[in-house]
């Protein structure tokens, strides 16, 4: 495994495929308020490559073209946040979603804990570590917990979603998901525009 840190966007040399597993880093839970740090990327195959942007400079013209490319499968977990901050700082929603959030708590209702870490350990046995979730991501140089925790955040999505979509087929709700995620660009869009409530509710 290893970890390739780049400033403001990704050489244009580097391509993930049909399947890109995203995450990001950011300095709170606000996008409109909380400066965009970091986003990680990986491949599946072991490696991740982590943008890190100084905060002044989101033209990121590769990133923004492999976000806008809606032939690549692009995995999250908990996409409504990650799409949000994506389209406020590189004016980009991609689209072609999964989300592995929403896919657990369609499949895993025996349950209210639809964390990375949970899932990671229950359906891969993998222990991933939490603990630099709450670091400071504005600092000039990451430290090494910060690259490794990062990388972590995308290193396993890829056989969540395999492992997620069996679950989903087997308890017949697989296409149910899928039209669930569709939805979750204008999720986003409709959290950036101040509609945090239901816009279904009565």
């Amino acid at each position: 495994m290893t970890n390739h840190l780049h400033k403001n966007d990704l050489p244009a040399n580097v391509h993930f495929g049909d399947v890109v597993a995203i995450d990001t880093e950011t300095l709170g839970l606000n996008p409109m308020r909380d400066r965009l740090c970091v986003v990680q990327l990986s491949d599946g195959n072991g490696d991740a490559h982590l943008v890190q942007f100084d905060g002044d400079d989101y033209s990121a013209p590769n990133l923004r073209t492999m976000l806008a490319d809606e032939t690549i499968l692009k995995l999250f977990h908990f996409a409504r946040f990650d799409l949000a901050v994506l389209k406020y700082n590189l004016h980009v929603m991609p689209q072609n979603i999964y989300c592995t959030r929403t896919a657990s708590k369609l499949s895993r209702t025996y349950t209210d804990n639809h964390g990375l870490k949970v899932l990671c350990e229950e359906i891969l046995g993998i222990d991933i570590s939490k603990k630099q979730q709450s670091s400071y991501w504005g600092i000039e140089e990451l430290t090494e917990k910060q690259i490794d925790y990062a990388a972590n955040d995308v290193l396993h999505l890829h056989q969540l979603y395999g492992e997620l979509n069996l679950r989903l087929e087997r308890e017949g709700r697989l296409q149910l998901a899928l039209g669930v995620m569709e939805f979750l660009p204008t999720r986003a869009e409709l959290d950036l525009s101040g509609w945090d409530g239901d816009i279904f509710a009565h």
